[in-house]
């Protein structure tokens, strides 16, 4: 079941501009000059991990509604991840939220400052 990018927005329009943004500086400092790298360290501590909790959510909640979201999260200096939210809110996506919630990953680079990450996660087969 691997995850794949599809960026799914079902938002109010406050909470949506909010989300958007967040959704933009994640994007942006993705692709700044630390970006790269810590992505990689960032996937290869949680890659496979993530993978079993998008199932064990998926089957939590079952019949689970499998529509793409899309969670964004600060992660501090420390690791711990802040601030998670996801579009749409559907129980698989609290479900993730929640398990996201419980990650140290690997401590971000200096700046931005907290480091912004978003994740878009869909189901193919």
């Amino acid at each position: 079941m691997p995850i794949l990018l599809a960026l799914a927005l079902q938002l109010s329009p406050a909470a949506g501009a909010d989300f958007h943004a967040r959704i933009t500086q994640a994007k942006l400092t993705e692709g700044a000059a630390t970006g790269p790298a810590y992505q990689k360290q960032f996937w290869d501590h949680i890659g496979n991990g993530t993978t079993d909790m998008y199932k064990s959510c998926i089957a939590s909640n079952m019949p689970a509604d499998k529509t793409p979201f899309t969670l964004v999260a600060n992660i501090l200096a420390d690791g711990r991840l802040a601030q998670i939210a996801v579009q749409p809110e559907t129980p698989v996506a609290r479900c993730m939220a929640g398990q996201f919630a419980s990650l140290m990953v690997p401590a971000p680079p200096a700046q931005p400052t907290p480091y912004p990450i978003e994740i878009d996660f869909s189901v193919t087969k």
